[in-house]
């Protein structure tokens, strides 16, 4: 797979990722999550993109339009943590800018910004269910809410290793 250069041991995770759900086109969405947890930089390359859909037996196109279309999955270079800061209605009424504020300075980066230790990716998401506990934010799979300064510098240093 040389002319899609990406490297021989990606290539091996890939191929076992698609033989774990056999080869089922129906579950792309899954497979490209699989794939992008096992790429430092969070996301799904062009050539990653272009390998899938061959061996999917499907365009590159259709692999595409499942990475633009869901939040999680990224078509270009993220930080090693992707923090969605939700902006729906209740989390708005729940001054959903006062945490993004906090996160900006804690982070000292701004919306859809990456730290430079490459850590850290900031940005808005739509609702992900956590309206009981708005605002909120996720932090790759993880939800937290009912959130304060302290609470979400603590968050922070955990994932920083602090």
């Amino acid at each position: 797979m040389d002319k899609f250069k990406v490297d021989q041991e990606l290539i091996a995770k890939i191929d076992r990722i698609l033989e774990s759900y056999d080869y089922d086109d129906n579950s792309v969405v899954n497979i490209l999550l699989e794939i992008q947890s096992h790429i430092p930089e969070n996301y799904i390359p062009e050539e990653v993109a272009k390998y899938v859909g061959i061996e999917l037996g499907i365009p590159t196109s259709k692999v595409y339009d499942v990475i633009t279309f869901f939040s999680a999955i990224n078509d270009k270079p993220k930080g090693r943590h992707v923090v969605q800061l939700c902006k729906s209605s209740v989390c708005r009424l729940n001054k959903y800018q006062t945490i993004r504020d906090v996160l900006e300075e804690e982070l000292k980066i701004k919306m859809g910004e990456t730290t430079k230790d490459g850590q850290f990716t900031l940005r808005y998401s739509a609702c992900f269910g956590a309206c009981d506990i708005s605002p909120a934010f996720r932090i790759d799979d993880k939800v937290y809410g009912n959130l304060t300064k302290g609470k979400i510098k603590e968050i922070i240093n955990t994932y920083r290793g602090l």
